[in-house]
């Protein structure tokens, strides 16, 4: 990963932010987080704590997209390098869901925690979106749980570069 608190990356023309919780900017906090609200607590119904304390892990990483409106998706990324690597709170703006922003951003999730060495990346998929997370490597990893009154599934994705030297 490079050096610094806070990167851009172009995936498919898409400007990817990255940074760790310490080094964002209040703005970007806040849309982070107000979509995450926006999404799993009023779209989906879903009464929750969202803010977990995980955002302000040391080692925890948060990748965004943002366009003139505020953020359009989101991930925050756990524990890279390690055997307990995932990728977790992934949300799309309702007006950009199947515009390929999600797919990029789920792309560079993958390729840094691949990069960080992580031998595999878990994530706690909702049920119906298993087939979109298999399009990045995942595969369902143990049964079905409900999550909030959600169907989820654990999915898993091993990292080809450790496997090809282990």
């Amino acid at each position: 990963m490079p050096e610094g608190p806070c990167h851009h990356a172009c995936v498919a023309d898409v400007d990817i932010q990255r940074s760790r919780f310490a080094d964002l900017d209040p703005g970007d906090l806040y849309d982070i987080l107000r979509l995450r609200s926006e999404i799993f607590v009023v779209e989906q119904d879903c009464v929750f704590l969202d803010l977990d304390g995980r955002d302000t892990e040391d080692d925890a990483l948060h990748l965004w997209v943002r366009d003139d409106r505020g953020v359009v998706a989101a991930v925050r990324l756990l524990d890279p390098g390690t055997a307990r690597a995932s990728i977790g709170r992934v949300v799309t703006r309702i007006d950009a869901r199947s515009t390929g922003v999600a797919s990029a951003l789920m792309t560079e999730a993958v390729d840094v925690l691949d990069r960080s060495g992580a031998p595999t990346i878990h994530l706690g998929a909702q049920a119906h979106l298993a087939d979109w997370y298999g399009r990045f490597g995942f595969d369902v990893s143990g049964p079905g749980y409900d999550e909030d009154g959600i169907a989820h599934v654990p999915m898993a994705r091993p990292n080809p570069s450790a496997r090809a030297t282990t």
